[in-house]
């Protein structure tokens, strides 16, 4: 994926030099350029991102993946995820935070949010990180926020996928309790699928118990994004 990334960053730098030297993109306003480029780079992100999706499953990173809007208006939301995620690491530290295209993708481990064995129900531990994404959650309201559950290879495929649903719900009615707007979350038990570590150790495994969160903008959030970038 890395690689990935820096290959797009090279095509994305090279696509703005070319546009930008075009008689034809010289000849229009700002906001028509950015609106060209966002389109095609949008493109290009689709293309390469979503080939490593192929491969690598369809949790939260498919799920940022799949909101793309482009243009200026996909700039103007992307602007505002910036803004979300550097809050979601300043208010919880050694979260895993991505920004991706339009969105974020967010992985929280054992370490910062877990539960009881073999059960959905949090620790002490987990209330107390998930307290501090509340307000963050808050301030950015027009956000579309899906929790993947997932669990380690041990145990029966079905039991798993079912803890995994489980322990989603749990992080999301926490959420809600906290005063978050339930029509905001969707919830998915991934099981013991898309693991991000080796399934044999003990380490591996620990890694891949974990709670992933995609964070998109909603309809309300594309609309006024739409409309700043018309004027």
């Amino acid at each position: 994926m890395k690689k990935s990334i820096l290959i797009l960053t090279a095509i994305s730098i090279s696509l703005l030099v070319s546009l930008n030297s075009c008689n034809a993109v010289k000849n229009t306003n700002k906001t028509q350029r950015g609106a060209t480029i966002g389109a095609v780079g949008g493109a290009i992100i689709g293309g390469v991102l979503g080939n490593n999706i192929g491969k690598g499953g369809n949790g939260a990173l498919g799920a940022v993946i799949g909101g793309v809007v482009g243009g200026v208006a996909g700039g103007v939301i992307g602007n505002k995820m910036d803004k979300q995620a550097r809050e979601i690491e300043t208010a919880l530290p050694g979260a895993e935070v991505k920004r991706v295209g339009e969105g974020i993708q967010l992985v929280l481990g054992e370490s910062s949010v877990n539960f009881d064995f073999n059960k959905a129900t949090l620790t002490a531990l987990a209330k107390q990180n998930l307290d501090k994404l509340v307000p963050v959650f808050k301030d950015y309201a027009d956000t579309d926020i899906t929790i993947f559950g997932y669990t380690d290879s041990k145990g029966a495929d079905e039991y798993n996928l079912n803890l995994s649903q489980q322990r989603a719900t749990s992080v999301k009615n926490y959420m809600t309790q906290k005063g978050i707007s339930s029509s905001r979350f969707v919830i998915k038990g991934m099981g013991e699928a898309d693991p991000i570590a080796d399934n044999e150790t003990d380490a591996g495994r620990s890694k891949n118990r974990r709670v992933e969160f995609a964070i998109v903008a909603n309809e309300k959030m594309i609309e006024d994004a739409k409309n700043e970038s018309q004027k």
